[in-house]
């Protein structure tokens, strides 16, 4: 297995001065960066298929252990803050539980039962997403995890570091990021757990986009719930609507925060006409923006 193998690069890496081992564990992750460059068709074919569920109310789900386990929940509760992603769909699949997420459960992984009860529990259904990482790519609980969701008719996404791993031949969409031998052999927290954060980086960046919460490079489903996210919010609405601060701040008031909605009020439209456009426009202010600029010509 790839990942568990010495590198000879890293043999002597105890005996380097400071610099000379950070250049070296530097070079190794740009290295895992490079990788995941070889995933981008296997990756937009993910983002394919996962739109059309999670436009008729599908779930995101993140599955996997120890490491893996920890990178995909950061990923996952970084969405509602970043992108209005409702909490209700989003779910984990966490070999050992939360307490894992903090310290080692230890044989949790190797579970394959716990990962099917799982899978029952949150009564995974054909429009949820199930994306399991696991570096080896043979961890039980994660495998079983997609098993069983994919056999639900969920569509399954497998993260993995080694090629022809039993993750990858279980998944509907298999994403192999092979990272090779790790600086201390068998710590995937490196070279592989870069490759993994970067894959669901652009996966859920990506998701969100085509979803229609990115519109001219700004995130407007955001959740402005503090001080910094009101001001950036205000500026938000600012820039899209071509207003003063102050008309935008106001607009943002009439709609308790929501972005997209604020754009619009701030553009001149009736709070009530504003929701209707966004509705029929599936949310999406860019085809919201298009359609009252063809009104106005």
């Amino acid at each position: 297995m790839n990942t568990e193998d010495i590198s000879p690069r890293y043999l002597d890496l105890d005996l380097w001065e400071n610099i000379e081992a950070l250049k070296a564990l530097h070079e190794s992750q740009l290295t895992a960066v490079g990788v995941v460059a070889q995933a981008l068709p296997a990756m937009a074919a993910a983002v394919d298929d996962a739109i059309p569920r999670l436009r008729a109310g599908g779930r995101l789900i993140y599955a996997g252990a120890g490491t893996s386990a920890r990178i995909a929940v950061q990923d996952g509760a970084e969405l509602g803050p970043t992108f209005g992603w409702p909490s209700d769909r989003l779910a984990f699949a966490i070999a050992g539980g939360e307490d894992a997420l903090l310290r080692a459960i230890e044989n949790a992984e190797d579970s394959n039962a716990d990962g099917s009860t799982r899978i029952k529990e949150l009564e995974v259904g054909l429009n949820d997403i199930v994306l399991g990482l696991a570096a080896s790519g043979e961890t039980p609980f994660t495998v079983s995890v997609v098993e069983a969701a994919r056999a639900r008719g969920a569509l399954t996404i497998g993260v993995a570091n080694n090629a022809g791993s039993h993750l990858l031949r279980v998944s509907e969409h298999p994403i192999l990021v092979e990272t090779g031998a790790e600086p201390v052999a068998g710590s995937t927290r490196l070279k592989a757990g870069t490759a993994q954060k970067v894959v669901l980086n652009l996966f859920s960046t990506l998701v969100m986009v085509r979803l229609g919460k990115v519109y001219r490079a700004l995130m407007v489903d955001m959740r402005p719930t503090n001080d910094k996210l009101r001001r950036r919010a205000v500026q938000m609405v600012s820039s899209l609507a071509l207003c003063d601060e102050p008309v935008a701040a106001a607009a943002l008031v009439t709609a308790e925060g929501h972005v997209k909605l604020a754009a619009l009020i701030a553009r001149g439209l009736h709070v009530d006409d504003a929701r209707a456009l966004l509705a029929q426009t599936d949310g999406n202010l860019r085809s919201a923006v298009a359609a009252l600029q063809e009104r106005s010509s």
